[in-house]
């Protein structure tokens, strides 16, 4: 055997190794929920407390599902059950009403000690962000400030929710585009409708004629996951204030068959 191809084969038997050895270690270090989830349901997730017992079992399991294929990881900060379940929540509620729907882009949700910059740095920059859906290197992840995920669930009617905000973002990123436009949930005769929805509105909070975070006013798709955490969070509000977004979202989040995402 020459010198360089020892060295290839070094080098493969190494690399074999190492990725042995990082399947093994998230084999023997998976997550596994409590068997009993209801009381952290119970005390922290009002969405969960609105259902009948049979919808509530059915969040569970969800949750649990959730928990099985997506990891929640710390970052210099610990996590524990509570924080996994209010995790796995935020993802379930906008999907709840689709049974068979599943996260198909996402691996991994990572927790952060506060707030973190847009290059996901929470040492430097400006670290204002609570919440983003990652891209390049973090393709298939997600980041979020564990205080925000805490009191997005302690004031749970103030129409703000970090978490539900970056799975609505996911949502729509799931035909490709994350454009403001889910096509998973619209009819493609209300796409237009939508369009013309999201952009009058937008054009109203420009002009400080809208209670809707000024947030949504960003663009489209910055739009559709903060009008996501209000209907989620405040229907009644919303379709009080805002009959015709209430209308085009109810009718996205009613229940269809075998979508995944």
């Amino acid at each position: 055997m020459t010198t360089s191809l020892f060295y290839i084969s070094v080098v493969v038997l190494a690399a074999a190794a190492y990725f042995f050895y990082n399947a093994m270690q998230r084999k023997t270090t998976a997550y596994t929920p409590p068997d009993d989830i209801r009381s952290i349901l119970a005390q922290h997730v009002t969405f969960y407390n609105s259902l009948d017992a049979a919808g509530k079992a059915t969040f569970d399991a969800r949750v649990k599902d959730f928990l099985s294929y997506v990891t929640i990881r710390g970052v210099d900060v610990m996590v524990d059950d509570t924080d996994r379940v209010l995790v796995a929540s935020g993802a379930i509620i906008p999907i709840f009403a689709f049974p068979d729907w599943r996260y198909n882009n996402i691996n991994e949700v990572l927790l952060y000690k506060g707030t973190f910059s847009k290059e996901y740095s929470t040492d430097d920059g400006e670290r204002n962000v609570l919440g983003m859906v990652g891209d390049g290197a973090m393709h298939r992840e997600m980041i979020l400030s564990k205080p925000s995920l805490r009191t997005s669930f302690s004031n749970d009617h103030d129409g703000h929710n970090t978490v539900i905000h970056e799975f609505a973002h996911l949502i729509d990123k799931a035909d490709g585009a994350t454009d403001g436009i889910p096509e998973y949930l619209l009819a493609n005769p209300a796409i237009i409708p939508w369009v013309k929805l999201i952009h009058d509105t937008i054009n109203e909070i420009k002009k400080g004629r809208s209670d809707i975070n000024s947030y949504g006013a960003t663009n489209d798709a910055e739009f559709f996951a903060v009008i996501s955490e209000y209907f989620f969070e405040r229907p009644a509000e919303l379709k009080e204030k805002h009959p015709g977004l209430y209308a085009m979202l109810e009718e996205m989040f009613t229940p269809v068959k075998n979508k995944e995402v």
